[in-house]
């Protein structure tokens, strides 16, 4: 029942302008999200599975299909991980950290390449997170691929808002990927099809692209101002995404502004999927990152 005060505080004084976490002891896994389910608390998830062995509920959020994983004993402090994109991809290191005590927090942005209106419509899945399941304020973000757009997209507009960012292959420019072209000179392999459902995302057109200022690419100085520590993981001969015109891009541009991005570089990603995709050289590494961040 403990998931009904907070929702009737909602219903009196509306959401906060300035994201807060509730400062009181927070309930246990069990207690929040896994039992303890009366039938009015029944009606925020729309069905229970297993994820790695681990309880798992999904339910829409914003018009979007969301799911959440409960650990089987929460860390006090109610850290998680909130994966933008491909959930299942490299999925070890979130396996392991569900174990220690986090939550895993999906929502899904497919087919919106981090624009304005997918990132607003995140805010309301986050004060869901942090407000009736009571996780902590400052989540892990988790980039796969494209979904790199979204995690600097969002932390652009909510740079004190986020823990650490681990971001796997991630798209840093969109006229990389999924156009192709970076600077007119991108040796990426692009895809037409992504690339005009992310011009109506974004409600643009191609020469209004090319001059478009809110990707990863230009959120340096506000990413480095808020000190957010930064893990990436890159292949040198990814051809999808390349490392170039990507991570280094803004790992160089961070250190214009005085900050830094740590990098694992694997040498040869696979053949078939034209070095984008490979097998994970240090889960370990990032383990110790992200609990060192918000552990």
């Amino acid at each position: 029942m403990r998931f009904l005060l907070p929702i009737f505080l909602v219903m009196i004084t509306g959401f906060p302008t300035v994201f807060a976490q509730d400062t009181a002891t927070s309930p246990s896994s069990s207690e929040s999200v896994a039992s303890n389910h009366g039938a009015e608390a029944d009606d925020w998830f729309t069905k229970k599975s297993t994820w790695n062995g681990f309880e798992r509920f999904h339910f829409q959020c914003a018009g979007r299909h969301s799911y959440l994983v409960v650990p089987p004993k929460p860390l006090e402090n109610r850290p998680w991980i909130w994966r933008a994109r491909f959930p299942d991809f490299h999925k070890e290191m979130d396996i392991a950290l569900v174990q220690a005590g986090y939550h895993v927090a999906y929502f899904d942005v497919a087919n919106q390449f981090g624009c304005p209106k997918i990132i607003d419509n995140a805010a309301e899945f986050y004060r869901l997170m942090t407000e009736r399941h009571q996780l902590n304020t400052k989540p892990v973000m988790e980039g796969v691929s494209r979904g790199g757009l979204f995690v600097y997209n969002w932390a652009a507009k909510h740079p004190t808002l986020i823990a650490c960012i681990y971001c796997d292959t991630p798209v840093c420019d969109f006229l990389s990927w999924p156009l192709g072209k970076a600077g007119e000179k991108g040796t990426g392999v692009g895809n037409p099809s992504a690339w005009k459902a992310c011009l109506r995302a974004y409600g643009l057109d191609a020469s209004e692209a090319k001059t478009f200022q809110g990707l990863p690419i230009h959120h340096a100085s506000i990413v480095a101002k808020a000190k957010i520590p930064i893990l990436h993981i890159v292949s040198e001969n990814d051809r999808v995404v390349p490392p170039n015109e990507n991570t280094y891009r803004l790992r160089d541009a961070l250190v214009e502004h005085g900050h830094t991005m740590d990098v694992i570089s694997v040498p040869q990603g696979t053949k078939k999927s034209q070095g984008h995709h490979f097998d994970h050289p240090a889960p370990q590494r990032v383990i110790d990152f992200i609990r060192k961040h918000a552990g």
